[in-house]
């Protein structure tokens, strides 16, 4: 699958300027589509939001999500 993201002009921070799917945010992170839907189940993942039937992530919150993960790594 070609990536979608590197397709799109990028502004923050080198995460598209648009809101990301569940597609997109395995495709970042190297993981399979069912670890995203887990990480939602478990609320253990990047927080998303509803559009209808759609879950879409914002790129900041992606963002903000990785920082507070590293953070968290970085103190254990």
């Amino acid at each position: 699958m070609a990536s979608a993201i590197s397709a799109v002009t990028t502004l923050r921070a080198g995460l598209p300027d648009r809101y990301l799917t569940p597609d997109d945010i395995a495709e970042l992170f190297g993981v399979p589509l069912e670890t995203v839907y887990q990480w939602r189940k478990k609320r253990t993942g990047p927080p998303g939001f509803r559009v209808g039937k759609h879950v879409r992530y914002d790129p900041a919150e992606v963002r903000a999500w990785v920082a507070q993960q590293s953070s968290t790594d970085i103190a254990a």
